[in-house]
């Protein structure tokens, strides 16, 4: 028996994604394996069809996929021992692939969101839930954290908040771990205002915040530093052989989403009274 899911807004777009990934992973040349994906979507009661229409939406999450699977590989491949926090995981299942590779893995969300990921996916160590927005400075309390190397990924989220809330997330990140690394995806200011996906729409999610590049971002949060910067077109070639050579054109790389990858500082550049007091309000 199927169960019955009731999201709305930001939270509904989890489905969405878990759908696209399960839907590409069923075809004959997939190009990402997401086998839990399959089984998960088998076992909700919701309507997809929204999803299933919107190309759109199912190209960018697959692409994106691709670029940040293989962005966190190679990072947990060169980083051992490293503790991985997935902000805004709703129901992505990384965790599974990259087993093995990490010493622990939280997936941080909402409250009634983990309730639904509890229900599918009722995970125990060394991969551990936190039911928490990524704004509330005590989701690294239920860290176990002593100093080890940390990689934050932030996906799928940005898009939904708003700068003060972007800084305020970071603040968090940078004042809580010494070693850390953020992989966050970014979606253009263009994007935003001018582009609608039909199923993230239809889900009364709406985007509101959008970002030009590494450079724009690393002023926004001035404890971090750019290292990388990944167009989800990378992804894009994988799925369409046409991007190899439209993704050549600066336009086209501008406007696509992106991975940014940024590296907290050196512990000696402090912080301003005034960036603090601004993250603090």
């Amino acid at each position: 028996m199927k169960e019955k899911v009731n999201v709305t807004g930001v939270p509904e777009t989890m489905v969405q994604t878990l759908y696209a990934r399960a839907k590409e992973t069923k075809k004959q040349n997939a190009k990402i394996k997401d086998e839990i994906a399959v089984e998960l979507v088998e076992k909700l009661d919701y309507d997809f069809s929204k999803a299933d229409k919107d190309k759109a939406m199912n190209y960018g999450v697959i692409a994106r996929t691709i670029v940040l699977d293989r962005t966190v590989e190679q990072y947990l491949e060169k980083n051992a021992n490293t503790i991985v926090i997935n902000i805004a995981c709703g129901l992505d299942t990384r965790c599974y692939r990259m087993k093995g590779k990490y010493l622990h893995w939280y997936n941080i969300d909402l409250p009634e969101t983990m309730k639904i990921r509890r229900q599918f996916l009722p995970e125990t160590g060394p991969i551990y839930q936190i039911a928490k927005s990524a704004m509330d400075d005590s989701y690294v309390d239920d860290i176990d954290y002593h100093c080890e190397n940390v990689l934050v990924i932030i996906e799928g989220l940005t898009m939904y908040l708003c700068e003060k809330d972007i800084r305020k997330m970071f603040f968090i990140i940078e004042k809580s771990f010494q070693e850390v690394t953020v992989m966050v995806e970014t979606m253009s200011p263009f994007v935003v205002n001018h582009v609608k996906e039909k199923s993230i729409e239809g889900s009364n999610a709406k985007f509101t915040w959008g970002v030009k590049n590494g450079t724009e971002l690393q002023r926004i949060v001035p404890g971090f530093s750019v290292q990388q910067e990944v167009s989800l077109v990378e992804g894009m070639k994988k799925l369409m052989p046409i991007y190899c050579v439209i993704g050549k054109i600066q336009i086209v790389r501008n406007i696509s989403n992106k991975i940014i990858v940024l590296e907290k500082r050196g512990r000696s550049r402090g912080l301003s009274g005034a960036y603090i007091r601004e993250i603090a309000t």
